[in-house]
């Protein structure tokens, strides 16, 4: 699994011009699920992305969690970030999920995140969404 966190102060994501899912404060997080990709690792995803300390506490400094803010989590599926890009011009998509296997554990992902967590919205997997949000700072950080 790959995801790409963005700390947000405001993000939503829409299919067909419809709002789908929307967080304030919070993050942003994209979702690349891999072929070899199970439960246990969108749950550990999950309690990474939930503990992962990119908020400023009273000193200014990235010490405060997603859980310690009680901030929202938007997550949105995106197949792209498994791709290889490391040679020749057109990415290759062979260590992503097939798409009923990435929709599995994408599905997984969020249900354990809404038993862990209040305030979860989710895009929608396979579909053409677009993705708004005010990214804060930017802070941005790939995980995998």
């Amino acid at each position: 699994m790959i995801t790409l966190l963005q700390r947000v102060s405001e993000a939503r994501v829409e299919v067909d011009r419809i709002s789908i899912g929307s967080i304030g404060q919070g993050i942003l997080v994209l979702v690349g699920v891999q072929a070899d990709d199970d439960e246990s690792v969108a749950r550990s995803f999950v309690e990474r992305l939930l503990n992962y300390r990119v908020f400023a506490d009273a000193d200014g400094k990235m010490n405060l969690s997603l859980i310690d803010i009680a901030g929202g989590l938007l997550l949105v599926p995106q197949f792209t970030l498994a791709a290889n890009t490391r040679k020749g011009r057109r990415p290759s998509f062979t260590s992503a999920a097939n798409p009923q296997h990435g929709r599995d554990i994408f599905a997984a992902m969020a249900t354990y995140a809404e038993s862990c967590h209040q305030a979860v919205a989710c895009g929608q997997f396979g579909a053409d969404m677009q993705v708004h949000l005010i990214n804060d700072g930017p802070v941005t950080f790939i995980l995998d």
